[in-house]
């Protein structure tokens, strides 16, 4: 069987026809357009294109997957509002119908992402996952027994610092606004305008210079003050970590997003903090902490598999 997916992105329109594994046959990346009519068009040709260059014909593809940003409707497949690209109740699913002529499904990007982890990445194999992204905010998804949980309303928050920083959503202490690469990048301007001396300064030029790399790069120098940063990251994100397996005790916990890409420089610590804080640290079966594997990739093949695994 065949499936295809599509993430739609504010810069790029991506779309990929996968295997029932999750072996991506072919794909395609499109610019993203503005005005939702046009949208559609460029997401109708970029599926067209996937099966051209998976060297097969759109009638064989089973259905359409979309993975989307925003505040989603899957159950009706309306968009019911995305900044990025003025995004007000756009019945998506229905646009892309009336073009494709195949099933269409939408998610929200985050679960998407997680559920092609789940079936051909990090959790591949196991019963039930949870994948935090670290990006721009914190985004993720839970799979549970075989099965993709969206909760009631498709959105998931929390707080792991009562009463801390400002959080973009309203409230104060949430695991964003301490562990997306944003916040990172964010307290390491604080700390370079308290140390002037750091080397903080010498590998970013400016405050406007600091990337998520930036504090590994110093901190692996040696430099006190980026040290004190990856340390205090570390620290919440194992703390948030420690949490959602608390709740879920899943199988697998991954972790991906732009911090990942240091690799044990970050999963050591954080999985000796799990190690340490998971309720259920006495028992024989514990949950395993590992890096997300796939990539971009990973939201086009579970956008593609949804209807596995709904």
């Amino acid at each position: 069987m065949k499936y295809l997916g599509i993430d739609l992105g504010g810069t790029n329109v991506a779309a990929a026809v996968v295997d029932s594994e999750g072996t991506i046959l072919g794909k395609v990346s499109l610019p993203t357009p503005r005005g939702a009519e046009a949208v559609a068009d460029q997401m109708a040709a970029a599926a067209r294109g996937a099966a051209e260059a998976a060297g097969t014909a759109l009638d064989e593809v089973v259905s359409v997957g979309i993975g989307a940003p925003g505040a989603i409707e899957p159950d009706t497949g309306v968009i019911k509002y995305w900044s990025n690209l003025d995004f007000t109740n756009v019945p998506i699913t229905a646009l892309m119908k009336a073009r494709l002529d195949k099933e269409i499904l939408l998610e929200n990007d985050a679960n998407a992402a997680a559920l092609g982890e789940y079936a051909a990445g990090a959790g591949k194999g196991s019963q039930s996952m949870v994948a935090v992204t670290l990006g721009t905010g914190v985004g993720g998804g839970a799979i549970l027994n075989g099965k993709l949980y969206t909760g009631f309303n498709y959105a998931g928050h929390f707080v792991i610092e009562h009463g801390g920083r400002l959080c973009t959503c309203g409230r104060r202490g949430c695991f964003e606004a301490y562990c997306s690469a944003t916040a990172l990048i964010k307290r390491t301007r604080q700390v370079m305008e308290e140390d002037r001396t750091s080397r903080l300064w010498e590998l970013a030029g400016s405050l406007e210079g600091v990337n998520g790399r930036t504090p590994f790069d110093a901190a692996a120098q040696g430099d006190p003050a980026a040290g004190k940063v990856i340390d205090e990251y570390v620290d919440y994100l194992g703390c948030g970590v420690a949490s959602l397996v608390n709740i879920f005790q899943p199988e697998v916990i991954c972790i991906g997003g732009g911090p990942s890409a240091q690799g044990e420089t970050l999963m050591a610590p954080v999985r000796y903090i799990l190690n340490r804080e998971d309720y259920a640290r006495n028992n024989l079966h514990r949950t395993r902490l590992v890096r997300a594997a796939l990539g971009n990739d990973a939201g086009l093949i579970g956008a593609a598999l949804l209807p596995l695994f709904r």
